[in-house]
């Protein structure tokens, strides 16, 4: 009996237990997150992030309330691009490159993909925000370009 008991112990399947992040109190959407603003739980909850360190310095994208886990879809980078900001939209293909003024339709941080209008032509493109605070559409290679 003491033999099966071990064996059924020993077959049965391990729990891993991870700590999650949660809110330490209500964070608006747009703030920077640090240290404070967060705290950890021993338990799991699958999407939520684990480590304070992945969500320090990073901008929230929608209200944190107290308590409740944090995703990864719910913190991102910092925005560099506001609405309505006029930036310049850049497209490259082989030896070609064009540069126009447009105006952003929303906000977005480095790589996020983001909706402008080209002011010359009032046509609504899509475009990946680079680190210049450019946004890039066109080419094969965008991935490269953030």
């Amino acid at each position: 009996m003491i033999r099966i008991l071990g064996l059924l112990v020993a077959l049965w399947p391990a729990v891993a237990w991870a700590d999650t992040v949660i809110a330490a109190r209500t964070v608006r959407s747009q703030a920077i997150l640090t240290a404070g603003d967060l705290a950890l739980i021993d338990k799991t909850i699958p999407g939520a992030l684990t480590d304070i360190a992945d969500a320090v310095g990073l901008e929230a994208r929608v209200v944190l309330y107290a308590g409740r886990p944090v995703r990864a879809g719910d913190v991102g980078p910092a925005a560099i691009i506001e609405r309505n900001q006029i930036v310049t939209l850049l497209f490259r293909r082989g030896g070609l490159s064009i540069a126009a003024e447009a105006r952003a339709l929303g906000r977005a941080g480095v790589g996020d993909v983001l909706r402008v209008m080209n002011l010359a032509s009032r046509s609504t493109v899509t475009g990946i925000v680079r680190s210049d605070g450019t946004v890039t559409v066109g080419g094969p290679d965008l991935t490269a370009l953030r």
